[in-house]
Formats: structure tokens, sequence, C-alpha cells
């Protein structure tokens, strides 16, 4: 449940990204049963239900800001091994426990991060090289447990990774190759497709 967090500046803020570590729960279309949202206008719902961060990158994060991050810093649902940014695509389908899940977009960073951590660049840096772990809706429900396997199902033709998802969201908004490439996902997430949509409308109306 959203609870308050003491911000780095000494002020207070509602946040639900202190994620707690516990034994089994149950992954509904809307997300795990538990995991409360505090800002419903910018997470939650059935197109951010999971969402995910590489472990890999704790390791790049506390060495270029010479600290140790707490678990679940960057409030993800799943801490995972051996899944970065750059071989996941938008579309593969995971099995996790008895759920099954799709990958839809990449993720957004908000500024609850760098707030929780008290590193102000952390934000940006998660921006700036594209290590911004991912979002998934949940295809089929069911109990995850702390020690599940998460097993790829289905891998989508496109092929279309978060990490170059994320390089032309974040980093090539005028790339109207790479728009129209991440528009061919069929399963890419509705809010994305809407944005990268209008950029390319504006794009072809220059």
């Amino acid at each position: 449940m959203p609870r308050i967090v003491q911000s780095t500046t000494g002020g207070e803020f509602s946040s639900a990204i202190c994620k707690q570590s516990v034994e089994k729960a149950y992954l509904s279309v809307d997300g795990f049963q538990g995991d409360g949202i505090a800002d419903t206008k910018h997470h939650g719902g059935p197109d951010r239900a999971v969402c995910i961060y590489p472990s890999e990158h704790y390791t790049f994060w506390e060495k270029k800001f010479s600290c140790t991050l707490p678990s679940s810093t960057f409030g993800e649902n799943l801490t995972v091994d051996g899944m970065l940014e750059k071989d996941i695509c938008i579309g593969d389908m995971f099995t996790v426990g008895e759920a099954v899940i799709q990958v839809i977009q990449g993720r957004v960073p908000c500024s609850t991060i760098s707030k929780r951590t008290g590193l102000p660049d952390l934000m940006r840096g998660m921006v700036n090289t594209g290590f911004t772990g991912y979002l998934c809706r949940v295809v089929e429900e069911g109990i995850v447990r702390s020690d599940s396997t998460i097993t790829l199902l289905q891998q989508d033709p496109n092929q279309v990774s978060i990490l170059y998802a994320n390089e032309v969201y974040f980093q090539r908004p005028r790339d109207s190759g790479g728009l129209k490439r991440i528009l061919e996902v069929d399963a890419l997430a509705e809010e994305w497709r809407g944005m990268l949509m209008k950029r390319l409308e504006k794009l072809e109306n220059i």
C-alpha cells in the first residue's frame, strides 16, 4: 500500500515505490495483489501491471554513484537476472510462476526514484543509458513465488528491443523510421502507441 516516504530534502511524499519482498503473491491483470499505487495517474492499470528491472544495473549504478542501493530501488515488482533491455523485446511473452506476462513498453522513470535515493542525476542517467526496466501486461493470472523462474514463452517476430525503443523514445524523437518500426509491434502499450503516432504525424506534416 502507498506509504509516506521521507525524502532526502527533508520533506515527505506519498509513494508505493518502496516494495516489500514477499514469499508469494497473486498476479492479476491489474498487478500484484497488495501492491498499492499512490500515483494512479502515472502508475498501475493493465498496461503497467508488472514493472521489471534487471539486477545487473544495481552494480552499475552503485559503482557510478559510489553508494549502496536498497532492494526495489526502482519500484520494480520483479528484480531479474539476465534480462537486460538490449535482449528483451516488446511483445515477448514469459511464464513467471503460474502467470504469463507480455512486455509492452520501456519504463519511463519518475522523479520519485531520485527523491527516494537522494541521487538527483539517477533519473537522467536511466534515460541516457536506456537502463529503465520495462513494463508488462498480464496475459494469464496466477500465483508468483519469490523463487519462481521466468521462462521465455514466445518471442515477438519484430524483435524491437526495449533498449532500441528507449533510444528512439528518449533520444531520437524525430526518427520517423524508428517510430514506424516500434509502431509495427502489435503488443505495444496503447499509451506509447498514441504518443508515438502523434510524433510521427507531426513529422510527416512538416
